[in-house]
């Protein structure tokens, strides 16, 4: 399972820049006018975790193999894009193909880079976004609706749980609140989730701050703040992250973190808040081959998550070797945290924890 993540946020707020220093490459063409991305740019990552390169240290494994983070790059969007402005239709239908939502906030003043709406205002920058997919997903029911009555009247099961569902989520829009707001029945959230509409999914705002208050942010990023509704925020610079990723090593990286009051990334906090926001975590299998990282949801029982390996894995699941990384690295790999007691066989009902290394025994 991979982590998904739709960059949006109005044209020239730093979302290709951020892309770029994202994935370290020039997939993506920063420039300083609206709708400079025309299609959606595709960026696969390594997720950083330094959990793993530690257990391979101690197995001495030949390959580190990280779990994967895709980033998509969507053209900025512009007041009135669910009725087409700025080719907003096509990147509003690539938004809905994405798990989760990263919405881009320009929170830094700068004369050579224009604002579409000509000034600085977080707030304002936001509800124009947040409506624009609201009101995408207003049509998108609006559409539906006289196919599924059709079909309902004439006694389809399904068609009738459908209607039901859309009905819920097309009065929560029509008062301008999100679709992941409506009550929907016991038994139902599945259709919520084919029905693919924008704002049921997760959303986290980055605010981008120039160099100077990516550490205590500044009076716009208090606004993005007060405006957020509980959501999660990161405060990065894209600039920063631009010249981080120039960077060749590890350890210079790191010097440079520290030499500017940072104890990590932008993407390194980036993806944590991602992670949280899709209940996502991260079991591990180690040995002297390959030491690698598998991404999961939380509260995935044992046979699920060995089926992340191989469909096998699942379908002959026995039981699960299991222990913390913290034991391995404490006892020096998987014989010493036997020999201390630290070993557990789990079965079919046992919930992975994050961080649980394991071995799946199956037959088939």
């Amino acid at each position: 399972m991979g982590f998904n993540c739709g960059i949006v946020g109005l044209p020239n707020v730093g979302k290709s820049t951020l892309f770029n220093a994202l994935t370290s490459t020039a997939a993506a063409e920063a420039a300083n006018y609206p709708f400079c991305t025309i299609d959606p740019n595709f960026g696969r990552i390594a997720v950083p975790d330094d959990r793993l390169s530690e257990l391979a240290r101690v197995a001495r494994s030949k390959m580190i193999l990280p779990t994967q983070l895709e980033f998509v790059d969507i053209a900025g969007i512009v007041k009135g894009a669910s009725s087409g402005e700025g080719l907003g239709n096509k990147f509003l239908s690539n938004i809905r193909e994405t798990d989760a939502i990263l919405h881009v906030v320009r929170c830094f003043d700068n004369d050579d880079i224009t604002h579409v709406s000509g000034k600085i205002d977080p707030v304002s920058d936001v509800d124009v976004i947040e409506t624009e997919l609201l009101l995408a997903d207003l049509e998108s029911t609006e559409k539906r609706m006289p196919n599924l009555e059709k079909k309902a009247k004439s006694g389809d099961r399904q068609s009738k749980d459908f209607l039901e569902v859309l009905l819920a989520v097309h009065e929560v829009l029509k008062a301008g609140q999100p679709a992941s707001s409506a009550k929907i029945q016991d038994g139902k959230g599945d259709i919520l989730k084919q029905l693919q509409l924008i704002t049921t999914k997760p959303m986290m705002y980055v605010c981008n701050v120039s160099e100077s208050d990516v550490i205590s942010g500044n009076a716009y990023t208090k606004m993005v703040i007060d405006r957020a509704y509980g959501r999660p925020i990161v405060t990065i610079s894209a600039v920063i992250e631009s010249e981080i990723a120039l960077l060749d090593s590890e350890a210079e990286k790191i010097e440079f973190l520290n030499s500017i009051g940072l104890d990590s990334t932008g993407l390194s906090r980036i993806v944590r808040s991602g992670y949280d926001l899709l209940g996502l975590m991260t079991y591990f299998t180690v040995g002297p081959k390959e030491a690698r990282a598998w991404t999961i949801k939380k509260g995935t029982k044992a046979p699920e998550a060995a089926g992340v390996i191989h469909t096998d894995f699942e379908r002959g699941f026995i039981c699960a070797e299991t222990l913390s990384w913290r034991d391995y690295i404490e006892y020096g790999g998987e014989h010493g945290a036997k020999q201390h007691g630290k070993l557990r066989l789990e079965g079919k009902e046992y919930i992975v924890q994050d961080g649980d290394v394991m071995n799946f025994r199956f037959n088939v």
